[in-house]
């Protein structure tokens, strides 16, 4: 029996899956900052939300293991990618021809979503153009606007965020990248048994990818 014990304890091991959001307006759409207060906030364009769902429907049938959490940077683009990529992953049926959450249905409890300050864009100039930063710092994040761009039911409004507010604007680099290497780790380490994905900014996908 004990024997038994430390083959499980051996084998058992946790998965942490890092995702950047998908296609935002700004790139596609010069004009779109002239529509708007919130120059630093793109949502993204249909076809980021299409590619966002299909890398949900990607990551269901291709991973192997379950996602059980999902942590998501405050940026509105970050936001509308996991609420595609949790209706993917949460969908009951499986409809081939679905190409966006609107077409499918879902079992909200499959998957719990949370925003993490901690996984936001870095704040400062090499990520965010001045002229679009606000002028006085304060990024007006709502969480509660935020988590209502999410599939309903999904949001566990029960989770403590590790990073109680947002890095102050012109972060350094190095800073910023040294925040998402603790973010990461105390994420892991704070839900040992799950298996957690993490939608958040480039930067971050260029540290583990460089790595």
């Amino acid at each position: 029996m004990e024997e038994n014990n430390k083959k499980q304890q051996v084998e058992s091991y946790q998965n942490v899956v890092v995702m950047r959001h998908g296609d935002r307006i700004d790139n596609f759409e010069p004009l779109w900052v002239t529509t708007t207060d919130r120059t630093w906030d793109p949502p993204l364009v249909e076809k980021g939300r299409v590619r966002a769902f299909c890398t949900g429907r990607k990551l269901r049938t291709s991973l192997g293991f379950p996602i059980h959490r999902v942590f998501v940077s405050p940026f509105i683009r970050c936001a509308q990618t996991a609420s595609e990529v949790v209706s993917a992953l949460c969908a009951v049926d499986d409809d081939s021809n679905a190409t966006i959450s609107d077409e499918v249905s879902i079992d909200a409890s499959k998957i719990k979503v949370s925003v993490e300050y901690g996984l936001c864009e870095m704040l400062n100039r090499e990520a965010i153009r001045n002229d679009y930063a606000p002028k006085d710092g304060n990024f007006g994040f709502n969480i509660s606007e935020i988590e209502a761009a999410l599939p309903a039911g999904t949001v566990d409004h029960s989770v403590e965020r590790v990073y109680k507010e947002l890095p102050q604007w012109e972060e350094p680099a190095a800073g910023a990248r040294s925040r998402y290497e603790q973010i990461i780790k105390a994420l892991a380490d704070k839900y040992p048994s799950e298996n957690l994905l993490l939608v958040t900014h480039g930067e971050l996908h260029n540290l583990l990818r460089f790595s």
